[in-house]
């Protein structure tokens, strides 16, 4: 089967623009493109995920969901040509256009939505569909087994325009969005205490702790395949440095979570990522 030219995936980017849809180049893996240089690392002051958009400017498309855009003259502009060259597909933003997507990852989830939720404009996705409704919600992950929520501050791929008449988004949507306490993200904060002898942990030192985490941000958002194994690596190496001390805070496990959903991986397999560390560990 031919694969996509990058002037096929523009083409299908200015189509969809065209009719006020904000796109985006995806890589291979489904993911955003990576931060240029100017942005690494929180450099250009907007956070690397997005998730809240930040003053960055950067003329590429370098910002996830937040690059999204409708304007033709930046989706043809020589910044952007680079990211076309490297795209696997087109993504959309569905909050920057009013909808909320319902990502369902495979066949039981499917099946689950059909009994569950009401009907609205379907679009066959590689494994299951995805669900589109009007109306925009945050965007959890992992809101049940197999399911999704790509909203605002998100992106989706574009995988066609779907069959059937779309539905506003009901409340049975935006419920899932509260998690109850036993499906929210483990607690993060290391249980073991200090090391014992009087003396002050030397992995307080915030420079050393910085230094650690900025190092497996960089090395995850660095990661050219293999992203499951790569994030499963940095978070061993964190927790083999930093876990038994008490030095980890919820704000840096959460910095390392944010590099990981950055290449596409799911909270879902974040947190079975970091289990799976400290299982390795015996922590």
């Amino acid at each position: 089967m031919t694969q996509p030219t990058p002037s096929a995936h523009l083409h299908a980017a200015l189509s969809l623009a065209e009719r006020g849809i904000p796109v985006l180049p995806l890589r291979e893996g489904k993911g955003p493109m990576g931060n240029c240089r100017a942005c690494r690392s929180n450099a250009c002051g907007g956070r690397p995920n997005m998730k809240t958009p930040g003053p960055c400017a950067c003329a590429a498309p370098c910002h996830a969901w937040a690059a999204a855009t409708t304007d033709p003259t930046v989706l043809t502009s020589a910044a952007w040509a680079a990211a076309w060259w490297q795209a696997a597909a087109v993504a959309y933003h569905p909050g920057g256009t009013a909808l909320t997507v319902v990502d369902l990852d495979n066949a039981g989830a499917v099946e689950w939505a059909r009994h569950a939720l009401p009907a609205t404009r379907t679009v066959p996705s590689t494994r299951g569909e995805h669900w589109i409704y009007r109306g925009t919600m945050t965007s959890p992950n992992a809101v049940r087994p197999g399911v999704d929520i790509k909203s605002l501050m998100s992106y989706a791929r574009w995988l066609g325009p779907g069959i059937g008449t779309m539905a506003p988004l009901p409340d049975t949507v935006r419920a899932l969005a509260v998690k109850e306490p036993t499906t929210a993200r483990p607690a993060i904060a290391p249980t073991v205490s200090a090391p014992a002898g009087g003396g002050q942990c030397p992995h307080r030192s915030p420079a050393y702790l910085e230094r650690g985490i900025a190092m497996a941000e960089q090395r995850i958002e660095d990661a050219p395949d293999g992203i499951h194994r790569t994030v499963y690596r940095m978070f061993l190496a964190v927790l083999s440095a930093h876990g038994r001390c008490g030095c980890l805070t919820a704000d840096h496990v959460d910095r390392l979570f944010t590099a990981a959903q950055t290449k596409g991986e799911s909270l879902r397999h974040c947190e079975t990522a970091w289990t799976n560390a400290r299982t390795q560990l015996g922590m």
